[in-house]
């Protein structure tokens, strides 16, 4: 995979991507960005404090700490300065790819068939010389003008798993799982994830369906493209939380996953024939 160059995606936040490799910095406080890895990875605080919301906890991760993500998992970070430091942080994804190629390296590495898996979510990992040893290899890449070359990189994702595979044996099973994923009811998937923004793509993928299969099945469940029937189930949502009572039109229409008030307010009058603000009185 070829190195990308820096990416400034504001001018308050600098993201480096060196070969699954990415080098975060944040100069004040954004807002929460909505995560979902389709990969594992490893996110460790090199200074700030990151804060991980999975709609039930906060996990906070602070100065020299790591924590373990699994792929597909969807999760809301907070990327804030702590103790006047600014944000900085690391991230390493281990892609299908790379782990297969590992798993080559790695075969004679056996585990009891009935080893069991990493239950699913975020795992904060504990402090070990290998996790230090690591992290504080990298640390000269945050300066820009350094430039790391992809194999050295790609070392560095190795010492990565490594350092997982060694800190829990429930790892190896975890992340050497090869094996196809089982389709997944895509209404009850879209329901619960109605306000986040899905390619078509990315919906398909998440159902455990290619592309093609993810349209054939869906035109068996309504008569509506997965855009607008995704537009028609926010407007249903807001419009209860509207009539609820005690919900701001300005909350609801970014809670149910708009984007635009207005775009909001126009789809809404469409399909009940009054505005937002009429709905709540």
């Amino acid at each position: 995979m070829e190195r990308q160059d820096a990416e400034r995606t504001t001018p308050m936040k600098l993201i480096f991507n060196y070969n699954d490799v990415f080098f975060s910095f944040y100069y004040d406080d954004l807002g929460g960005c909505i995560h979902r890895s389709r990969e594992y990875a490893l996110n460790y605080v090199y200074s700030g404090e990151m804060v991980l919301d999975n709609g039930t906890e906060e996990i906070r991760v602070g100065k020299g700490e790591c924590v373990f993500i699994p792929r597909d998992h969807h999760i809301t970070l907070y990327k804030k300065t702590k103790d006047g430091e600014r944000y900085c942080g690391i991230f390493l994804m281990f892609t299908r790819r790379f782990l297969r190629e590992m798993y080559g390296k790695l075969e004679q590495r056996s585990l009891p068939a009935a080893t069991p898996k990493l239950d699913a979510g975020v795992m904060k990992l504990p402090p070990t010389v290998e996790l230090a040893s690591l992290f504080g290899s990298m640390t000269p890449y945050f300066d820009p003008e350094v430039k790391p070359n992809d194999d050295f990189m790609n070392l560095k994702l190795q010492e990565g798993l490594l350092a997982l595979l060694h800190i829990d044996e429930r790892f190896a099973p975890t992340l050497f799982d090869f094996n196809e994923r089982w389709k997944i009811d895509i209404l009850e998937f879209m329901n619960a994830n109605y306000m986040y923004e899905f390619t078509m793509e990315e919906l398909a993928h998440y159902t455990g369906r290619s592309l093609a299969t993810f349209k054939r099945d869906f035109r068996k469940i309504s008569e509506l493209t997965p855009e607008k029937w995704l537009i028609r189930k926010r407007l249903e949502v807001a419009y209860a939380k509207l009539k609820e009572g005690g919900k701001k039109v300005t909350d609801v229409y970014a809670e149910v996953g708009f984007k635009n008030p207005s775009h909001f307010s126009t789809a809404f009058k469409k399909q009940y024939g009054i505005s937002p603000s009429a709905a709540s009185v």
